[in-house]
Formats: structure tokens, C-alpha cells, sequence
């Protein structure tokens, strides 16, 4: 597999990850049970907490994952050789909407799920997740151009053979097509 086509497929499964996590946490503030984990940012009983706790430790647990695979996006867009600037800074954007992110989210769980913390919270998980579907789409685009240069910069040789067909417009079949099509009749 090719670094470009890895990058596409991290990028779209990070992306994926990152729908799930906004998913989630329209759950858990949804439900009420945005301060069953009253510390930040583990739940009582530690890394493994009782079952009252489960889904708000869930939503921190896909959180942290989330978060590390937004940093190896940035990380791997950064460093690598194909993606266009604009990628780039995009994935930066995002890698900072993720420190952005985890301190808003232990802010709104210290102030109590103060309505205003909560709704910025949602706003830069919007940006967040706006900004990485800028960078898997660009990756894609940049997928698409470099397959097209690597094919356009094949010898006639290496090229794949053409599927267009020819057509003979002398052939009786093709003058009695083109009648059949204008409405006369060879009869």
C-alpha cells in the first residue's frame, strides 16, 4: 500500500472515529449523565469504573483515542512528501482543536456543565471535524492527481490498452443505425 492511500484510509477512519465521538456526546448530554463522572479525567474507582459510570467513561474513553489518531493525521500529513499546503494547515487546525477540546471538556465537567462551555465544547467539535473532512477530502483529490500523473507519465508501451471503440461509418450496419435513428427506413 502506498503512503498516499495509507494516509487516505488513517484519515477516513480517524474521521469516522471523530463521528462516533460527536455522536456520543450528543448522548451523554442528551441523557443527563454528563456528570455521572463528577472528576476529570478519570471516573471514580479509576481506570476501570462501576457501571453508573459507563457511558460518560465511554465518551472519555473514545475521546482519548480520538484524540491520538487526530495527532497521527496531523503528524503524518505534516511529514509527508505529497499533501498540498492547504492540508496541512488544516490538520495542524485540527490537531489544536483537539488540545482546544480537552480543555473545554475538563472545564465544562469543573463548572458543572455550564451551558455556554458545553455549546463552545460542540463548536469546536464542529470545527474539529470540519477541518479533517478538508483534509481527507484534499487527500483524496491529491490521491486522484498523482495517479493521473503516474499514469500520464507511462510509456505508450506500459499504458493499458484503450477501451474506446471505433466506428466505420461505411459499414451497411452503421448506415442502417444512423436511419433508424433519424426515422428512415432503408426498405
Amino acid at each position: 500500500m502506498s503512503y498516499d492511500r495509507f494516509l487516505l484510509k488513517f484519515s477516513l477512519f480517524t474521521l469516522c472515529v471523530l463521528f462516533c465521538l460527536m455522536f456520543m456526546g450528543g448522548y451523554v448530554s442528551s441523557s443527563g449523565v454528563g456528570l455521572s463522572c463528577p472528576e476529570w479525567p478519570l471516573c471514580p474507582h479509576g481506570l476501570v469504573p462501576s457501571a453508573e459510570f459507563l457511558i460518560e467513561y465511554t465518551h472519555r474513553s473514545i475521546a482519548a483515542t480520538t484524540g491520538l489518531l487526530v495527532f497521527l493525521t496531523a503528524v503524518f500529513v505534516v511529514r509527508g512528501k505529497n499533501p498540498e499546503r492547504s492540508t496541512k494547515i488544516f490538520s495542524v487546525i485540527a490537531a489544536g482543536a483537539v488540545l482546544g477540546q480537552i480543555a473545554l471538556g475538563a472545564t465544562v465537567i469543573t463548572e458543572k456543565l455550564h451551558a455556554l462551555l458545553v455549546t463552545a465544547h460542540l463548536g469546536l467539535g464542529l470545527v474539529l471535524y470540519s477541518s479533517l473532512i478538508f483534509v481527507v477530502i484534499n487527500t483524496f483529490y491529491n490521491n486522484q492527481k498523482i495517479k493521473s500523473s503516474l499514469s500520464s507519465s507511462l510509456s505508450p508501451s506500459q499504458t493499458p490498452p484503450s477501451t474506446s471503440i471505433s466506428f466505420d461509418s461505411s459499414s451497411p450496419n452503421a448506415k442502417r443505425s444512423a436511419n433508424f435513428f433519424t426515422g428512415k427506413s432503408d426498405l
